[in-house]
């Protein structure tokens, strides 16, 4: 049998950050390796703030996967091409190297998570799937976000609106409202050497 490892992340320990162009503010979940900076991560999970028109920070040799949280939406302008993030918890795939104009759709915040990756640091990009209901993960290292005000409940840990927790080892999920899974995050519990 494989030990659980669950390691709470909760919302209320995150402190809110500056996008690396200024546009904007976000706050980390989690990161790999720990303690890196937006240029030396593998990969990186975030809830972003979007209060304004404007562009998007580059990160170069980066993909991205954008699950629109909390909002009325966006429209996109990547590399030229229009891309529509107006539906929640809908997971959409995005190069994070390439110019991007976010233009918002309503009146007030959208709310983003964020999952983002070096191409040449994994060997696959992390699988994003927003859930409801009951599942189990693992045994890989999976990353559960509670998106919804109903929160979800990790191997006996219950998570409010944007709480997480980092598993590793199989594990049962009760996602009372939609929930963000995030796996193919590499080591195992997303821990530093």
């Amino acid at each position: 049998m494989i030990d659980i490892d669950v390691r709470d992340l909760p919302a209320a320990d995150r402190t809110a950050a500056l996008w690396k162009n200024g546009g904007g503010v976000t706050r980390e979940v989690f990161c790999h390796p720990q303690g890196a900076g937006m240029a030396d991560f593998t990969w990186r999970v975030s809830l972003a703030e979007v209060a304004a028109d404007g562009p998007f920070s580059a990160f170069p040799g980066v993909d991205r996967t954008l699950t629109m949280a909390d909002g009325d939406g966006m429209e996109l302008t990547v590399d030229g091409r229009t891309v529509l993030v107006d539906s929640p918890y809908a997971p959409q795939d995005l190069p994070g190297d390439v110019p991007t104009e976010c233009r918002l759709l309503g009146a007030g915040n959208v709310v983003n998570l964020n999952v983002m990756w070096r191409r040449d640091a994994l060997p696959a990009a992390p699988s994003v799937a927003v859930v409801r209901g009951s599942l189990e993960v693992g045994p890989e290292a999976t990353l559960v976000v509670a998106l919804g005000e109903e929160g979800a409940e990790v191997a006996g840990r219950v998570l409010g609106r944007y709480d997480a927790a980092l598993v590793a080892g199989v594990a049962p999920v009760r996602a009372m409202g939609p929930t963000a899974v995030v796996t193919g995050i590499a080591p195992a519990g997303g821990r530093s050497a």
